[in-house]
Parts: C-alpha cells; sequence; structure tokens
C-alpha cells in the first residue's frame, strides 16, 4: 500500500488534542468494515484514477453524494425523492413560503446536527494530513468535512449552524434562533418528531406549518434567514475567489459526490480543465461536467475516496503550492 492505511479505523475516536483524522485515528459513524466491497472493474478504474492523479496536487470538491453515507439525502442522486428546493425569491418574497420554510427548518436542522461525518469525510481529511491537497471546496452546508477534521474547508455555499439577519447583517448561531422559535412554538417538535426525510438543507418533510410563528432578527426586528445560499441566490464574491486559487494552485481536481448542476461547482470543473489540468469526477450517474472529465469513476463516493486515500502516493515535501490570497 503505497499511501496511509486507514482501513478498520473509522470507529476510533481521534486524540482530544488533534482532531484532525487519517494517520492518527478518526471518527466516523461508517466504519471501513461496512464499506461495500470494490469489484476488480472498479479497482480497475480506481486504479487508473491513481496513476492519473499521482503526484500532483488535489484540488477537491465536493457535493451532497458524499453525505448520503451519513443519513442525508442529496436533491438528485438515483434513490432521491424529487423535491423542488426553496428559492431566495421565493424565501423573501412570500410570507407563507418563508412560514413554512422555517418550520420544516425548525425540525431538520437538529437531524444535520446530529450527522456524524462517514468514511468518505475521513478519507478527504486524510488526503489533507498527508499534504496531498492545496484545499477543499464542498457545496455541503452539513460541516461534516470539518467535524471529520478537514481544516482547509471553503463551505462555498455557507453553513447550516448560523442564521444571518438580512435587515442589519447580524449573524446569529442557529441554535440561538432554535431557543427562540421553540419559546414561539411551544409543543410543535413534539407534534412534528416523526418528519420524512430531511433535506441537505434542513428542509424537513412536514405538512402542518400554517400556524407557525417565525423569529424576528433579535437586534433589530428583521428578517431572519439560514446563512447559506439559496437556488437563485449568488455565492459571495471572495469565497469564489478563494476557491479558484485552490484550483489554481492544484495539478488536478477531484470531484466526489456531485451531479455539477448548478454553475457554483460547474464553473471549477471547466477552469480545471480549460488550463489542461486533469478532472476525475466520482459520482453515481450522469453530471454536467462529464465531457471535461479526464476520467469518470460510477463508484460508491465514500469507497472510492477511501481507496485513492490509501493508495495516491505522498508528494514530495514542499510540493503542494499554497493557494495565492484573492486580490
Amino acid at each position: 500500500m503505497s499511501g496511509g492505511d486507514i482501513t478498520g479505523r473509522a470507529s476510533q475516536p481521534g486524540p482530544e488534542s488533534n482532531p484532525r483524522l487519517g494517520l492518527t485515528g478518526f471518527v466516523s459513524t461508517t466504519p471501513m468494515s461496512t464499506l461495500a466491497p470494490l469489484l476488480r472493474e472498479e479497482r480497475d478504474i480506481l486504479d487508473r484514477a491513481v496513476s492519473l492523479l499521482s503526484g500532483l496536487p488535489l484540488a477537491v470538491l465536493t457535493g451532497a453524494g458524499l453525505s448520503t453515507d451519513s443519513g442525508i439525502p442529496d436533491y438528485r442522486g438515483p434513490q432521491s425523492v424529487k423535491r423542488n428546493p426553496m428559492t431566495y425569491q421565493q424565501f423573501v418574497g412570500d410570507e407563507e413560503l418563508r412560514r413554512r420554510y422555517w418550520a420544516r427548518n425548525h425540525v431538520g436542522w437538529r437531524h444535520l446536527r446530529r450527522a456524524d461525518p462517514n468514511a468518505g469525510h475521513a478519507a478527504v481529511a486524510l488526503m489533507e494530513e498527508r499534504g496531498l491537497l492545496t484545499g477543499l471546496v464542498t457545496q455541503n452546508v452539513d460541516k461534516l468535512h470539518s467535524s471529520a477534521g478537514s481544516l482547509n474547508v471553503i463551505d462555498l455555499h455557507g453553513t447550516f449552524d448560523r442564521v444571518v439577519c438580512l435587515q442589519c447583517g447580524s449573524v446569529f448561531p442557529r441554535s440561538r434562533v432554535a431557543e427562540i422559535l421553540e419559546e414561539l412554538n411551544p409543543g410543535y417538535l413534539e407534534r412534528e418528531s416523526d418528519a420524512g426525510d430531511v433535506a441537505p438543507d434542513a428542509d424537513a418533510d412536514v405538512d402542518d406549518t400554517g400556524d407557525f410563528s417565525m423569529a424576528p432578527c433579535p437586534v433589530c426586528g428583521g428578517m431572519l434567514k439560514p446563512d447559506f445560499v439559496y437556488f437563485g441566490e449568488n455565492v459571495p464574491k471572495d469565497r469564489v475567489a478563494a476557491a479558484y486559487a485552490m484550483v489554481d494552485a492544484a495539478g488536478a481536481l477531484l470531484v466526489a459526490g456531485s451531479s455539477l448542476t448548478v454553475m457554483s461547482g460547474l464553473r471549477f470543473v471547466r477552469h480545471a480543465a480549460k488550463q489542461g489540468k486533469p478532472v476525475v469526477i466520482i459520482n453515481r450517474g450522469p453530471t454536467r461536467g462529464d465531457d471535461f472529465a479526464s476520467l469518470k469513476i460510477e463508484v460508491g463516493v465514500s469507497e472510492a475516496l477511501t481507496y485513492l486515500a490509501e493508495q495516491l502516493p505522498a508528494l514530495p515535501t514542499g510540493h503542494v503550492p499554497v493557494p495565492k490570497e484573492p486580490e
């Protein structure tokens, strides 16, 4: 084995003095022993990825398909329930839709908070620990990469655990807003404890929302919104620039668990391909980036990332360039 061996260590907690994963152990609810065994043809295509990526510092882009092994359904995977995510225009322009969203989010965000990183998150953290990455860009808002121990993470679409006021710009922990909502809606969580699927943006399948009371901003009384990017909303420019810098500093781009349906992720694939850099995409089902891929791998995301984290050889000391600060 040419890389770090993480087999059989997923259930072992990392040392308290160092929450990073990989060579020092890691925490995951998806132990390596539960990963599906790779078929010979799957190993063959993953070995092609190892050959293609060896010796190159990697930028990694992840999407909702990575977190399905943590119990969070994605939007567009083969087993996903079709649903229409809330758009920014709907949220700010329709009070009843906003009320419905907050009621469903009030139930659903707890599901994301309870979710644990899986073997795929652990594998990406190991790659970083071994010095293989220029950085990680994730389209997910669940913060599972950070929980797994990854440090250099750009949460492209924000995170589920913060709430922002659209009027005064104040930012609050989601837990504080939850306390306010519980005071305004006593007994609601108990009535809706059997919510169905929870989407990657913490939108739970709850129908009884008509009498739900929304929380105003504690500072100015303005409209509160979960601090992540809605469909139809722009990713902050500084975040995009930092992500481009990671790709520019890399020798190749590895995409895992993203259908690349939205431009916020697809643009980095196009950017890397335009620079002539290898692009490897791991995703079950087609993606919008397939035409730009040097290699497309239809293998389970956790299984594929675990294999790559173990098999990719270490880079020479100091070989990973540091992304330039966006101007």
